[in-house]
């Protein structure tokens, strides 16, 4: 296995975790005085060993000179300055930040809020709404006036016994509460907002919440009905939009029941979307519309039509919406799927939704008590008192005489946070920080925040240090992309451009690249042999292929099938009885198939021209040109292996 497969070898395990070995790290050897150890040798040697197909890799010594070569290289692609590529570090980086959300999160809490997701999916709930806005930062005063607001409306119901609907289309601040009476339809997990979506789930039939409070204020919300999932369900329609105002008001519903009519009578559905559905985004498309649940579409009248429809009654009649008129085909229902089918889908819904919010928090937690934080409160006091009024019209400035700052205000870990970076914090927070009074309480709920980011950096960029296996699989990536980029420039390109070395290569080594025996022939095959028979005879009195195949063939059956090219000896292509004296052969079997050959031509064996074997001579040039490479890298690099650890490793690995 040549160190390019390596390489490749390498990379396709970055993902796999990196397996601990119960293994005494001692210098396996150097290249130029780095150390690398036989621990690190071990985990990737086991790693690797069913990703290779070569049994010459799973010899140890001849395994260490591979991946000697293999650090040789990364050390070159230090040595060029590779690491400093604006792309490297952007690929490095990005990679890193996929990697780490998994030391970055409470798996616990994932866990549960998983698990709660997929518990509530099993139920659909159809909810009303009352919503009274209120600022996620709004004051302490405003806050409490929002929510007395909000309870009386509610008592005007519970205890007074008005109409949700009714008191919702009067006092609701949601701007379709005037049109739907606060009516949301149905719904199900990860449609509403976390904080809504709880109020919901939380509240009995036909019960009134108390009042739940999102970004978008203070909500009470009343359960109309529940229903168990009906999943997704894939359609298609055909729709004449409403007329328009002048126009004729039965128009659409005439044409519709005339597309009715003709469905019917055996019509095919897809041609008459394409021939009539004024809905231009899916007429093209035969009116296949895009799987959809409950909740989804802007039509709750369509929803129902659609998921009433089943294979006994696969199309509806002609119905209304308010965007026009519909009929409907069901192409086919799909119910919800398990939970470790929907695992990854659940995953990425928790991560963009409000839930996230309950990860980073148990994480925050987590760290405070890791990183348990004593702030300078001298200096504290100091940064309290600089912020003055004028940070609550975001229009306060960074102290000028920062030195005074620009000690240490507390430690995480071993990182030192000084007050000139909370300094900073501040001002960017002015804005966006709300109308928490006083100042100093507001600069305390600030400095809380500020240092749980700060614990969150620290533990980000402390994750090498904590898990050996994240750093492992770092470091393979890191070696793996420059390695990446130093073969393209050193060996890869230079193949492909190299014209004048590529020619000398072939030269020297043609005699490697040569053809078998080849025949220019037609091959005739059939599964019947008493055609193929009729097919010899034929083609032994100078019939030509055309005429053959006219002759067996129609447009209903197909008798005799005919390929013809130059075909080397031993290709599958060929009759096994086909010689070098062969004009036509005789009728031979293989499989299920028979054969006859006609030889129009007979090629000695011969040696390939350099554009007849040039792939293979490409990336035999490559090999030759990354062995050479290594050699020249032994004799660039001082290299030392320690024999004698060598032999406990292979000691260790036998066992």
């Amino acid at each position: 296995m040549n160190i390019r497969n390596l390489f490749f070898a390498l990379l396709a395990g970055i993902s796999m975790t990196a397996q601990q070995q119960n293994s005494t790290k001692e210098v396996l050897f150097t290249i130029d005085d780095k150390p690398y150890d036989s621990e690190e040798f071990i985990r990737v040697y086991n790693k690797n060993l069913d990703l290779v197909k070569d049994e010459s890799q799973k010899d140890l010594t001849q395994y260490l000179e591979l991946y000697i070569g293999y650090k040789l290289k990364v050390n070159k692609a230090f040595k060029l300055g590779l690491q400093n590529g604006a792309q490297y570090q952007n690929e490095l980086k990005s990679y890193r930040t996929q990697l780490s959300k998994n030391y970055l999160m409470d798996s616990k809490v994932t866990q549960e809020l998983l698990d709660e997701g997929y518990a509530r999916l099993q139920k659909e709930i159809n909810a009303s709404h009352i919503l009274l806005m209120v600022d996620e930062n709004a004051s302490p005063e405003d806050t409490l006036a929002a929510y007395n607001k909000i309870m009386a409306i509610r008592d005007r119901i519970v205890k007074g016994g008005e109409d949700f609907g009714t008191v919702a289309a009067e006092t609701s601040q949601d701007p379709s509460a005037k049109e739907n009476k606060g009516n949301l339809g149905y719904f199900t997990a990860f449609r509403m907002v976390y904080a809504f979506e709880n109020g919901a789930y939380k509240t009995d039939l036909n019960q009134v919440s108390m009042p739940v409070r999102s970004r978008f204020g203070y909500h009470i919300i009343r359960v109309n009905a529940t229903r168990d999932n009906r999943g997704e369900i894939g359609v298609s329609h055909i729709m004449i939009l409403k007329p328009k105002e002048g126009e004729d008001p039965n128009k659409a519903k005439t044409t519709i029941d005339e597309i009715y009519q003709k469905l019917l009578q055996g019509e095919n559905f897809e041609e008459l979307a394409k021939q009539f559905s004024e809905d231009k985004s899916s007429s093209t498309k035969g009116g296949v519309l895009n799987k959809f649940a409950s909740g989804q579409l802007s039509s709750e009248e369509f929803e129902n039509q659609a998921f009433a429809l089943s294979e006994e009654n696969p199309m509806s009649k002609p119905f209304e919406t308010a965007y026009g008129w519909h009929i409907v085909k069901l192409n086919g229902k799909f119910p919800l799927r398990s939970k470790d089918e929907m695992k990854v889908e659940l995953e990425s819904k928790i991560a963009r939704d409000d839930r996230s919010k309950k990860i980073s928090e148990a994480l925050a937690v987590k760290l405070r008590k890791k990183y348990a934080t004593q702030k300078d409160n001298k200096l504290y006091k100091a940064i309290v008192k600089s912020v003055d009024e004028s940070y609550y019209k975001g229009e306060w400035k960074v102290p000028t005489d920062l030195k005074k700052f620009d000690t240490r205000l507390f430690m995480v870990g071993s990182k030192e946070i000084k007050g000139g970076t909370f300094l900073d914090y501040l001002y960017t927070q002015q804005k966006s920080s709300g109308n928490i009074k006083p100042l100093n309480k507001l600069v305390d709920v600030l400095f809380d925040r500020f240092a749980d980011e700060q614990r969150a950096i620290f533990n980000n960029e402390n994750l090498e240090n904590e898990y050996p296996e994240f750093a492992a699989v770092m470091n393979e990536y890191r070696d793996g992309l420059l390695l990446f980029d130093l073969m393209e420039k050193e060996i890869w390109q230079r193949a492909k451009t190299d014209t004048v070395g590529l020619k000398q290569f072939y030269e020297e080594n043609k005699q490697k690249y040569v053809w078998k025996t080849r025949y220019d022939a037609e091959v005739y095959s059939s599964t019947k042999p008493e055609v193929m028979k009729k097919v010899m005879g034929l083609l032994k009195k100078g019939m030509d292929a055309k005429t053959i195949k006219e002759k067996f063939n129609s447009d209903k059956e197909l008798n005799v099938m005919m390929y013809d090219g130059v075909y080397e000896e031993g290709a599958d292509a060929l009759p096994k009885n086909i010689t070098p004296e062969s004009k036509i052969t005789e009728v031979t079997q293989k499989g299920e198939y028979y054969y006859v050959a006609k030889v129009r031509k007979v090629l000695p064996a011969a040696i390939k021209t350099l554009e007849e074997c040039k792939g293979r001579a490409t990336n035999e040039y490559q090999q030759y040109l990354e062995q050479n490479w290594i050699k020249a890298l032994k004799s660039e690099f001082q290299i030392n292996v320690n024999y004698d650890v060598f032999e406990r490793v292979k000691q260790q690995l036998k066992k």
